[in-house]
């Protein structure tokens, strides 16, 4: 039996510490009057008996400094805070390099070098040097046993040759230095790998005298659903294993859109131009051929659904998110006349699969399913329709029966938005600038979910079949206007007349349904979407900043986001509620058609920077290390003081928002300031803006110059707010 029990915190110079009573039972013996009659232990009644317990204490570091907490890691396992190597090496690129930590590690506490008089050191010292050599070497082990990556630098390699040196004269001949020097070799040697070679839509990665070429449909019908659904599975498998976690923390990838770190965390980079890539490659597939007749148009958006249907079955939920973003794209949804020739079975089945990334709940339903099936060998498949059930159950049998087990490939924005969201939530530095490591345990929770789905992708056994990777990576992609255009050009010329008003109305009214997998949709206004004005159209850069250009409801990577709590309204500060002078500036809004998935410039992923985490008021050290907030801020919900809004600037796209917290304390310059910092236009005045939050398609809040921004804003409607020059 073992119990915990809080011990308060414990405070050193550089160091907070969090402390833990553990309380473990280590015998039953009887007592003395029952040993005299012979009994033992097990065999009487409590009263008869004496218990023995040892109390163990585990500290657990809260906040230091660097040189504590590269301290701290040779002296977990003697504080019984054993997760804290991992957690470290995991999360520490979001406070020092490298080669910072590995300074500190082998020259200030790691130094083996006997005394230079030349006496023999003592028994203890011995000791202390073998105990400090084992401590090292465990480090180290660790270090390049989960994060290898950290010493790729070419063409230098200084921290590789560093860790040699210092191997050759601590511990030479060892297993360590051995692998130390397999490993530069390796890096030495490898070319420079494309870590998006598998997924990438550039003309450079076509056989010479290939074209990219819009889809033809023949061609595409040929591939037999399931080997698409394969096929994508392998490609999205071969690039998530590749992720590299620590590219994934807030702090790191929402720095991507900065002049300077145009070539930042390339491995996220890559996951997500594969999901583009199959994205646009679904509205190419559907829109790219104006020859094509309503039937046989539905005929393909059914094989995607089917395909769809197989990557669930494959639990590859990144590319089955792609498919079903596609279908709910503007340039898509709006085929009504399409869409009302697609089967009902099919409609139910595209249904059921919506509904995995409701948005509900924080999409509550795609997170518990990514975590039950992140380790079971198949998927587990409920259908409430039961034509699609059977037809699910005899896939799975057929896999059962081939032995073939299965990974799981997760959609990485809903990890990116955790994570751009703990960053934004919480201080990086606390009182006398200590590094907040509660921070970095809360992310290494985040971290530890991709770790453990990488590993599972290892049970995949799947072949890559060459005709349909190069059929793919042909594939030209449709611009948003042009996609538009294509779809009203389709949508025109479809036979109306083939159903009378009254079943196109309930035909439309029963797809509307199927949307988001809510009871409530507001269908699109018809009019072009606006390019973004940012890195181009999608169809020109699979790296750009325009997923806005893919419309999709569901791409985009802020994925915490709750329904609005209903609260009596604040007051407000002379707030003036007025109509909006240009509805263009956030077309679309109803339908939250412009959120989408990209690579580089904050739409699917929220550059929420760490560089406004001290943007909270300082408070003491005791209350902001006694623990992590319960209930972190959030987006669309005010707690406990404090709240996440999104603010787009004027005259780009509303998915190129930034996440920024704001607290009861803040008002409009300060908020200014913040907003105008994250995108990247520091140098701009802060009275040359005004902030406003977008109430409606029509309406829009404008605050006044001193406005408590937390007390002004709307709770009731969602906290997106855009910075106006005035």
């Amino acid at each position: 039996q073992t119990t915990f029990q809080d011990g308060g915190e414990e405070v050193e110079d550089g160091a907070v510490y969090n402390v833990t009573l553990k309380k473990v039972q280590i015998q039953q013996a009887a007592n003395k009057g029952a040993r005299w009659l012979g009994g033992e232990g097990d065999q009487l009644p409590p009263e008869h008996t004496v218990r023995q317990y040892e109390t163990s204490k585990i500290r657990a570091i809260k906040a230091g400094t660097l040189e504590k907490l590269v301290e701290n890691l040779l002296t977990a396992f003697g504080d019984a805070d054993f997760s804290y190597i991992s957690i470290f090496l995991a999360t520490y690129r979001a406070f020092a390099s490298p080669r910072a930590v590995l300074e500190l590690l082998l020259d200030r506490f790691g130094n083996l070098e006997t005394s230079s008089d030349g006496e023999v050191a003592n028994l203890n010292s011995l000791e202390s040097e073998m105990v400090l050599r084992v401590e090292i070497a465990s480090v180290l082990r660790a270090w390049l046993d989960q994060c290898s990556e950290d010493f790729r630098e070419p063409p230098d390699y200084m921290c590789l040759l560093k860790l040699l040196e210092y191997l050759k004269n601590n511990m030479p001949n060892s297993d360590m230095e051995s692998r130390v020097q397999n490993l530069l070799k390796q890096f030495q040697n490898q070319e420079v790998e494309a870590v998006d070679g598998f997924c990438s839509t550039s003309s450079s990665d076509l056989v010479d005298g290939e074209e990219l070429e819009i889809s033809n449909p023949e061609e595409f019908s040929s591939f037999q659903d399931h080997v698409v659904a394969e096929q994508l599975t392998y490609m999205d498998v071969m690039l998530f294993r590749r992720v590299v976690p620590y590219h994934c923390l807030g702090s790191i990838w929402s720095q991507r859109d900065k002049k300077e770190n145009k070539n930042l965390a390339p491995t996220v980079r890559a996951t997500i131009t594969q999901f583009n890539a199959v994205t646009k490659c679904v509205i190419s597939t559907i829109l790219g051929t104006r020859e094509l007749k309503i039937q046989q148009r539905a005929k393909i958006i059914e094989k995607w659904i089917h395909i769809a249907h197989e990557c669930r079955i494959l639990k590859n939920f990144s590319s089955l998110r792609a498919i079903i973003s596609a279908l709910q794209s503007n340039s898509i949804y709006r085929l009504k006349t399409t869409w009302m020739c697609v089967s009902k079975d099919i409609l139910l089945m595209y249904e059921e699969l919506s509904e995995i990334f409701s948005d509900h709940d924080n999409y509550l339903t795609s997170r518990e399913l990514l975590m039950k099936e992140a380790t079971s060998k198949f998927a587990n498949l409920d259908s409430s329709e039961k034509e699609n059930q059977k037809k699910s159950q005899k896939r799975l049998q057929l896999q059962k029966t081939k032995g073939v087990m299965q990974g799981t490939v997760p959609y990485l924005g809903t990890f990116l938005t955790d994570l751009i969201m703990l960053d934004t939530a919480l201080q990086d530095y606390v009182e006398g600038g200590l590094i907040n490591f509660e921070k970095r345990r809360r992310e290494f929770e985040v971290i530890a979910q991709i770790k453990l789905l990488q590993s599972s992708c290892n049970s995949y056994c799947l072949i890559p079949d060459q005709k349909f990777i190069q059929w793919f990576r042909r594939q030209r992609h449709l611009t948003e206007e042009e996609s538009y255009k294509l779809s009203r050009e389709a949508e025109a010329a479809a036979d109306t007349n083939i159903l009378s008003p009254k079943s196109q109305k309930s035909m439309v009214k029963r797809i509307s349904t199927l949307f988001l997998g809510t009871d409530v949709f507001t269908p699109p206004k018809e009019q072009p979407p606006k390019s973004s004005p940012v890195g181009g159209s999608s169809g020109e850069s699979t790296d750009s900043a325009s997923v806005s250009s893919c419309e999709f409801n569901h791409s985009e990577t802020e994925d915490v986001c709750v329904t609005p709590v209903s609260s009596p309204e604040d007051p407000l500060k002379k707030v003036q509620l007025r109509p909006l002078s240009d509805k263009g500036s956030i077309s679309n809004k109803g339908s939250d058609s412009s959120k989408a998935l990209d690579s580089s410039k904050g739409s699917i992923f929220d550059p929420g920077s760490g560089s406004d985490s001290g943007s909270i008021p300082t408070r003491d050290l005791g209350s902001v290390l006694s623990s992590a907030p319960k209930e972190l801020p959030v987006y669309n919900r005010q707690s406990g003081g404090s709240c996440i809004i999104r603010v787009s600037m004027d005259g780009l796209h509303a998915s190129v928002y930034k996440s920024i917290l704001i607290t009861n304390q803040d008002r409009i310059p300060d908020v200014t300031q913040r907003a105008l910092l994250k995108h990247n236009l520091e140098s701009d005045a802060v009275e040359d803006y005004e902030l406003v939050q977008v109430i409606s398609e029509d309406k829009e809040l404008v605050f006044p110059r001193d406005a408590n921004v937390f007390y002004g804003m709307n709770s009731h409607v969602n906290f997106d707010f855009i910075l106006r020059k005035k």
